[in-house]
């Protein structure tokens, strides 16, 4: 199936939680769209079959992004079904909950490489190719960070707050750098979010455990950062760039 005549964004992580509500609703918004997952095939098929039963252009493709030639393999792919024009650094890991000293040398790299390093050689082969095309109109970056960027997360994930820390000003350089060139870098800012990444980290419940704190007393949805990065990559924000956009029901 190629879509030549669709605008085409790559999405990292997309198989599941807020990936896969930015998948679907960028394809319902008729975007081209492939994303990434590492591991969840099943779960990435079903993603898929979900979307073309809806009339979506929407592939899957097993990739790790902190692998050295993963940004040209994944665009080099992308642009085999027409022109990318988004980019939307989504994937990322916690680390296991738990105290700071808690954190060993494996999962800690693992946090950085997937959560900062990766993303970084990512937007570095965005503009490298988009910055070849001058002429080719607006592109866009969305940046998923998160509240913990601003809270620190302490006794939780310190160490993934502090690489979402990062991801808020790389997103305000790259967008002041790149603006010239007609390239939007933005960042969505989730706060607490009904997902399963809080399984992963070791609490299945944390979001409904800890939603009190939000004014909104609820954690919000997946679908709910989606549209935050739908508006971010449509005409809407045609004068948006080097935003960190807070979707945290008021925290």
């Amino acid at each position: 199936m190629s879509t030549p005549t669709h605008p085409v964004v790559i999405v990292t992580g997309g198989s599941r939680g807020i990936g896969r509500s930015i998948v679907e609703r960028l394809g319902h918004d008729g975007f081209a769209v492939l994303f990434t997952h590492s591991a969840s095939d099943e779960d990435a098929a079903q993603v898929e079959k979900d979307c073309r039963a809806r009339g979506h252009h929407v592939w899957g493709v097993r990739l790790d992004v902190t692998e050295d030639d993963a940004p040209q393999r994944l665009f080099d792919l992308a642009e085999t079904h027409g022109v990318v024009t988004a980019l939307v650094n989504n994937a990322g890991v916690t680390g296991t909950l738990g105290p700071f000293t808690g954190l060993g040398d494996d999962e800690l790299r693992r946090v950085v490489d997937v959560n900062l390093t990766a993303p970084i050689r990512l937007c570095r082969e965005a503009v490298g190719r988009w910055t070849r095309e001058p002429s080719a109109g607006r592109r866009d970056i969305v940046n998923i960070s998160s509240r913990a960027a601003r809270t620190g997360s302490p006794n939780e994930y310190v160490a993934y707050a502090a690489t979402k820390a990062a991801i808020d000003i790389l997103t305000k350089g790259l967008a002041q750098e790149f603006g010239p060139a007609g390239i939007h870098v933005n960042a969505v800012s989730p706060g607490l979010t009904d997902t399963t990444i809080h399984a992963r980290a070791g609490e299945p419940g944390r979001a409904q455990r800890i939603a009190s704190s939000a004014p909104l007393r609820r954690p919000g949805a997946p679908a709910e950062i989606a549209a935050a990065v739908s508006w971010l990559l449509s005409p809407e924000a045609s004068y948006v760039t080097g935003a960190v956009l807070d979707v945290t029901g008021g925290l």
